[in-house]
């Protein structure tokens, strides 16, 4: 009977545990690492400091939980079924067109890796490590995807498959920048869908990212 009891006994804990994130990833995607206090975040979501540092002992602590959860949910919503990503590359592609969508519709995900993103460059952040490993992950996700595309006969002649990764990676991070600045103007997916359209010898077609979107259930609602 204990034992059926302790999910229950642990709930507000666990809500509590999720206000802070959700409030620490308001302010770091808005005002950044550096000037968001713990005391602001404590605020933000009516907890006491105390009650704070029972969960995260320090704001790197919270950073790093906040950028892990959101590695989370996107891998369970969109890469689940395919880990790691990149295997097969058609595939892969259509997965990042729905990434790109989704994070369209939350422009606080945009805000938050754009602020952090940038701030992290300097080697004493403490994000610095993590954004590093993150841009080299997905470049090889992309080489992977691209070489498998070469192998099936998929690209159109001239792509430089051992370039491709940066040149993507660069125009995604561009695409969110402006994203921001003009969001009524910007389309990041149909961007980089035409920036694929120039190297794919069939270009992704709505109704396979509709059919694959129809097809995948998501583990977990994205935040």
């Amino acid at each position: 009977m204990a034992a059926s009891r302790r999910p229950a006994q642990y709930a507000p804990g666990i809500a509590r545990k999720e206000a802070i994130m959700d409030a620490a990833f308001v302010a770091f995607g808005t005002v950044g690492y550096w000037n968001t206090t713990m005391k602001q975040i404590a605020d933000d979501c009516d907890v006491t400091r105390a009650g704070l540092l029972h969960h995260f002992p320090t704001k790197e602590a919270l950073l790093e939980a906040v950028l892990g959860r959101r590695d989370e949910l996107n891998r369970a919503r969109f890469f689940q079924d395919s880990w790691p990503p990149g295997r097969d590359g058609r595939h892969f592609l259509i997965r990042m067109v729905r990434l790109v969508l989704a994070n369209a519709a939350q422009p606080g995900i945009i805000n938050l890796f754009a602020v952090l993103s940038a701030e992290a460059i300097a080697p004493n952040h403490p994000a610095h490590s993590y954004f590093a490993h993150r841009y080299e992950r997905t470049k090889g996700w992309i080489r992977e995807a691209f070489l498998d595309l070469r192998a099936k006969g998929q690209l159109l002649p001239g792509v430089d498959v051992g370039t491709i990764d940066i040149d993507l990676v660069s125009l995604l991070d561009g695409l969110q920048v402006q994203y921001l600045y003009w969001p009524d103007q910007v389309d990041m997916a149909e961007r980089f869908r035409a920036a694929l359209a120039q190297v794919l010898v069939e270009p992704l077609t709505d109704e396979e990212i509709e059919a694959d979107a129809a097809s995948s259930t998501p583990q977990v609602e994205s935040v």
